[in-house]
């Protein structure tokens, strides 16, 4: 499973947080971070800025994969969904990148190419923040598979 994410430079709080839970996770479902650089807010606009970082995660993106959206339109699973998810994904043998945009959000063309999209909440969080939760949740969602006590429903 593959983390691709718009922006290179995070604070030790999200690179300590992400690697944390990564860490924890097991073979079966081993997460890596692939970053796309911000594009320089110069000048243009959104669209445009938004335009050239999709343009970058698509080309990380290959069609045979399956790819999952970050996104506050999307579906917001409990973690018992989730666990159901992973075992979906796990289950098509085929690479699951997790989409997550940047200041200004994801590109059209992204949210056009996924096969899933993933709320985390209603609210709109920081792109670094989403980082640690998609690793602690993913770590979560395999703690509820295995039945390892860190879950308590």
């Amino acid at each position: 499973m593959r983390l691709l994410a718009v922006g290179t430079r995070m604070p030790p709080w999200v690179t300590e947080g992400y690697k944390q839970y990564a860490g924890r996770l097991t073979r079966d479902l081993k997460l890596t971070l692939s970053e796309v650089p911000v594009t320089p807010r110069r000048h243009g606009d959104a669209t445009a800025w938004k335009h050239a970082e999709g343009e970058r995660m698509l080309s990380e993106i290959k069609a045979s994969d399956w790819v999952v959206t970050l996104d506050v339109g999307g579906k917001a699973p409990t973690t018992q969904a989730l666990a159901g998810w992973v075992d979906k994904w796990l289950e098509q043998g085929r690479r699951v990148v997790l989409a997550v945009g940047g200041p200004d959000g994801l590109d059209e063309r992204v949210l056009e190419r996924a096969d899933q999209s993933w709320s985390l909440s209603a609210l709109t969080l920081p792109h670094g923040l989403v980082r640690v939760v998609v690793a602690e949740a993913l770590y979560r969602a395999m703690t509820v598979r295995e039945g390892h006590p860190y879950h308590r429903a």
